[in-house]
Formats: structure tokens, sequence, C-alpha cells
């Protein structure tokens, strides 16, 4: 079986390879590689947060930046991002502050959000006159219970 590969290229000094936290994460952390400071300081407007890094991956995958929990629970956002298999700019993290919070540090080296790799299946598009009736039908938000 042939193994596919996430190529990293660092961008910057200190910029760290995403990594897996344990054997059984599903995505590799993303993190914070800010240029010529120390840190950012994260408030209510979204900020792009750099990671020093460009990746390369083949077509057929899906790779996207996902929000950490951990930073979540203290009210930190990051907003959920798609990188296309042909983008080769430094992967950046958009990030911002909700609830109660009104600043938030993000220092270099800091763990800033995921990254998660899927494989992507393979659609073509065909337009119908009708779809196929379900149970649910067009029932959409909280039409199925809670």
């Amino acid at each position: 079986m042939e193994t596919s590969l996430l190529k990293v290229k660092r961008l910057r000094p200190g910029a760290r390879l995403p990594e897996r936290a344990t054997e059984g994460s599903s995505g590799f952390d993303l993190y914070a590689c800010v240029d010529g400071r120390d840190h950012v300081v994260l408030g209510r407007r979204p900020l792009r947060v750099g990671t020093g890094i460009a990746i390369e991956f083949p077509r057929g995958f899906d790779v996207q930046v996902r929000p950490r929990s951990g930073l979540a629970a203290k009210g930190v956002g990051v907003t959920f991002g798609t990188i296309d298999s042909d983008y080769r700019g430094e992967v950046l993290v958009t990030m911002y502050l909700f609830g109660d919070v009104e600043e938030y540090r993000i220092a270099n080296g800091d763990r800033i959000a995921q990254l998660v790799v899927t494989r992507l299946g393979e659609l073509d598009v065909v337009e119908i006159e009708e779809l196929t009736e379900t149970a649910r039908g067009a029932g959409g938000h909280g039409s199925t219970g809670q």
C-alpha cells in the first residue's frame, strides 16, 4: 500500500511541524509562529495568526483547520477552514474571542488549532427533477427533537 504524504515547508525560523498529541488524536496540532513578535493579542475582531508553515498534499484529500476544544473552553474561537490541494501559501488560523473574555495572548509555539486530513469522495453533479422522499423530508435545524 502506497503512503500518502503531508509535506510541510517551514517559512520562518521557529515554525513547528504539525504533530499529533497522542496516538489516538485525529488532528495534527498547529502552532503559532508570529513574525517579528513574541506574541499577538486576540480581541473580538477576527485575527489571522500565522503558523510559519506551508503544506502540500495530494489531490483527493480534504485538509481542514479546526478549533481546539481546550481553547474554546477558555473563550478563544477558531474559524473552521478548508485548505485546497493547490494552495501553497502560509497556513493561517483565524482566531477571535467570545463570551466574557476581553483579551487573550497567543505566544510563539502555542497550540492554536488542529489540522484534520480526510479523503474526499468522488462525485459527479447531476440535475434531477425530484429527490427521493425520506421520513425527515425537508425538516431542518431542530426538526428531529432537541
